[in-house]
């Protein structure tokens, strides 16, 4: 698989790669060269102590099913 270095040295792990170690959006990668010159890529595990997100518990709780139309218009009172 090839893939293309940005100006800003960034490049876009492939699918199929993301695909074999389960990576997921915000997850870390650790990059290293084994003896034989090769580059290593390596999903850090996720730490217990990292902060949980203020938003999670919110999320998809809303049980009010507002139509656009009304929604503007409790937004656009005055």
């Amino acid at each position: 698989m090839t893939t293309t270095l940005t100006s800003k040295g960034q490049v876009t792990i492939p699918k199929q790669i993301r695909d074999a170690l389960n990576m997921q959006p915000g997850c870390s990668v650790q990059f290293g060269v084994n003896q034989e010159g090769d580059v290593v890529i390596h999903k850090v595990a996720a730490r217990a102590s990292r902060k949980p997100d203020r938003f999670e518990a919110a999320r998809g709780k809303a049980d009010i099913k507002w139509r656009t139309d009304d929604l503007m218009a409790l937004l656009r009172a005055e």
